[in-house]
């Protein structure tokens, strides 16, 4: 016997009784699948991803910044905003309504957890809110680059009316107060209220 007829009938073997050869004409997968429309379920998911895709590629950047001094204040305002806005945030003039830590973070999760923060606080209408980074003791010290990458990423985010680093009592330069402009709808609001005042 060859060692082909060996390696045949070995395998045979292996295979024992239990072992069908396909019929004829069944030995093809059918390659056309009927048409069914996806559910509403499956459509919901498909729109919250490309609009979570689009959100993050619009707004903030990874591109490179340059570093702020570790122990410089960063501090930034629209124009239009009055310096009074900007000497308060300075001072803790303004209660802030929520809190957001990223200390020890890694940058790209930084940059996520700030877009999403600053997106829903606006959304929920509040206005001066703080960022908690950490302070490094050099310019390279992580903090401080993730301090320099927030410094970047607010002044690309066009609901921030200004921000300045956080009063020595409130974090210093460990931590951001940021002033968010009010929403349309929280405008309206203040509208109404005073037309109601007036009479």
């Amino acid at each position: 016997m060859s060692h082909a007829a060996n390696d045949y009938q070995a395998f045979r073997e292996a295979l024992g009784n239990d072992v069908q050869p396909l019929k004829k004409g069944r030995d093809k997968v059918a390659m056309v699948r009927a048409q069914t429309s996806p559910s509403d379920a499956q459509l919901a998911r498909r729109e919250s991803a490309l609009q979570t895709n689009e959100d993050e590629r619009d707004f903030l950047s990874d591109e490179f910044v340059d570093l702020v001094g570790a122990h410089d204040p960063i501090e930034f305002r629209r124009d239009g905003i009055q310096i009074g806005v900007l000497e308060r945030l300075r001072h803790g003039g303004y209660t802030a309504e929520a809190r957001l830590h990223i200390m020890r973070m890694p940058v790209i999760e930084c940059r996520r957890a700030v877009f999403g923060f600053l997106r829903d606080a606006y959304e929920h209408d509040l206005r001066s809110v703080l960022i908690v980074h950490g302070r490094a003791r050099d310019d390279d010290g992580h903090a401080n680059i993730v301090r320099s990458y927030l410094n970047h990423w607010l002044r690309q985010f066009e609901q921030v009316q200004a921000f300045s680093t956080a009063p020595p009592q409130q974090g210093g330069m460990g931590a951001t107060f940021v002033m968010l402009r009010k929403s349309d709808r929280a405008r309206a609001r203040n509208r109404e209220r005073q037309q109601k005042r007036r009479g």
